[in-house]
């Protein structure tokens, strides 16, 4: 490994750092979750990852996501992309694609692992049910007000449109930094033991619990 990840090797063992190199993570969604997600990842030696996601940057996302003024109107995946690349040398695949029943094959193919952060249910459910069938390993990131869960898919349940699709919502940034730091060390423990753990946090009183 390189130096940029003389840390974490300290911590993780030689050994292990080989595995989240070569360990192929696909990440849905390049918001909040998803774009803080894809960037730990990658700062913490995971080296063959690809992010999905349609939008572009808006101003509103600043607060929450590792965007800049200047990126605003960019797609997100291509900005994070470049991002990364000028950080760490990382080459992460990015796709600034609609994730769909039809194409959901193409883009989530040679995925040793799948992290659903998308913040509608139609894109949950395809994610959801390509996992289910193609029986990949996947784990679903969510937020809601000072709540958040990370839930591998045996256990997930997909969110009605109708309550959970709202484009205004509270997001406390602190909130999306524990939920991405429990589901990135969740990610790491299920590389190197297989383990699965699902975990609910709560912003509220700091509560970290399993599920």
């Amino acid at each position: 490994m390189t130096n940029a990840f003389f840390h974490e090797q300290l911590q993780r063992t030689p050994a292990l750092m080989h595995k989240l190199r070569d360990f192929p993570v696909t990440i849905c969604g390049a918001g909040a979750l998803g774009a803080n997600i894809t960037e730990n990842l990658a700062r913490s030696g995971f080296g063959k990852l690809r992010v999905i996601d349609r939008d572009r940057i808006e101003e509103r996302n600043l607060s929450t996501q590792p965007y800049y003024r200047s990126d605003v109107g960019a797609y997100k995946a291509k900005i994070l992309t470049n991002n990364l690349y000028r950080a760490l040398g990382i080459t992460v695949d990015g796709r600034s694609k609609e994730l769909t029943p039809a194409n959901a094959n193409q883009l989530l193919t040679d995925s040793g692992l799948i992290i659903d952060t998308f913040d509608n249910s139609s894109s949950r459910q395809a994610v959801f049910d390509y996992c289910n069938n193609s029986q990949i390993p996947c784990l679903h990131v969510g937020l809601a007000s000072d709540y958040a869960e990370i839930i591998w898919n045996q256990i997930y349940r997909v969110p009605s449109p109708a309550n959970d699709d709202i484009c205004d919502y509270p997001l406390a940034r602190n909130l999306v930094i524990l939920a991405v730091a429990v589901a990135c060390e969740v990610i790491v423990t299920f590389v190197a033991t297989e383990k699965q753990e699902s975990f609910t946090v709560t912003l509220a009183d700091f509560a970290i619990q399993p599920l």
